[in-house]
């Protein structure tokens, strides 16, 4: 890569972050400047009409990154000796768009096609991860958030998940972050407001839908709590009143006593699992979803659920 056209120029060592490219300028602008940070070219043309649907996703994307990439933007008709010397090694310019990644002056990685922000994302993750710069900003304060919410301090993540959303407002991890906050402060009215404030395209997305759904079980375990004496006492009449156990379970739930929780409805499943159509195995999916797929207390109780199911 180091004859392609052109000659280095140290003056324009502080490029900016997204700027249009030439055959002139490709040396400085991409492969110079990409021995300190990752250059990611856009090859279009203004006859293609997936490249003009990419290029605002691509910029966006970018200017998230907050410096950990540039962009630099090549019209391949305007730049036809650059593009056929390219196309020589080894770049597939016959299709466009088409966005490598160059770092350290090679080609890193690249990708094909107008993918969606989601696809943009995690290449850039890649390519950052790859060249040893760990991740995009956003990633970074999600984690942060997480970290918060798992550690008790809810209020602190609340405002981290909104910082991500002001400036993602399609990023679901934040959105369903921010309902789990709420929860955490005991702000169901928020919860439910910034449930209605999620952006259409991802109202099914799962850390949405794992959000709704903890909301749902808040509401209900609340109810459940306030008539746990009488559900007790119904438990004591008759320990096989299944009906009460599964309202057992939802209030043992809304109080963060998981295990015991998922103990009265598999005890359900276990007697009985064809109990009203398989409401105790549908509550205890509702749980899961509620608490996360990947959770330690969903993996247990799965595990138990699929022996009781499978034996």
């Amino acid at each position: 890569m180091e004859q392609l056209i052109g000659q280095p120029d140290t003056a324009g060592a502080q490029a900016d972050l997204i700027k249009d490219g030439t055959q002139d300028s490709f040396i400085n602008d991409v492969i110079e400047a990409s021995r300190s940070v990752p250059v990611l070219v856009d090859f279009w043309a203004d006859w293609c009409g997936p490249c003009k649907q990419l290029a605002p996703v691509l910029e966006k994307v970018v200017r998230a990154a907050k410096g950990k990439v540039r962009l630099v933007k090549v019209d391949i008709e305007a730049n036809r000796a650059l593009a056929a010397q390219l196309a020589q090694v080894g770049l597939p310019l016959q299709s466009i768009p088409l966005v490598a990644a160059f770092w350290k002056g090679q080609i890193l990685d690249v990708f094909q096609g107008a993918l969606p922000e989601s696809g943009v994302k995690k290449f850039v993750e890649t390519v950052l991860k790859a060249s040893g710069g760990g991740t995009l900003p956003a990633t970074e304060r999600l984690q942060e958030a997480d970290t918060a919410l798992e550690t008790g301090r809810p209020d602190v993540a609340a405002e981290m998940y909104s910082s991500v959303i002001g400036e993602e407002e399609e990023n679901p991890r934040a959105w369903g972050g921010l309902v789990r906050a709420m929860l955490a402060l005991d702000d169901e009215e928020s919860a439910a407001a910034a449930l209605a404030d999620v952006p259409e395209k991802i109202t099914n997305a799962p850390d949405v839908a794992g959000a709704r759904a903890a909301l749902e079980l808040k509401r209900e375990g609340r109810q459940a709590a306030e008539a746990m004496e009488g559900i007790q006492a119904r438990l004591a009449a008759n320990p096989e009143d299944f009906e009460a156990r599964c309202e057992l379970a939802t209030a043992l739930n809304a109080a963060g006593r998981r295990e015991e929780a998922a103990a009265e409805l598999l005890h359900v499943i276990r007697a009985d699992r064809g109990w009203k159509e398989g409401a105790a195995r549908q509550q205890l999916l509702r749980f899961f979803e509620a608490w996360g797929h990947d959770d330690p207390d969903t993996l247990a109780a799965r595990r138990r659920l699929s022996s009781l199911l499978f034996s």
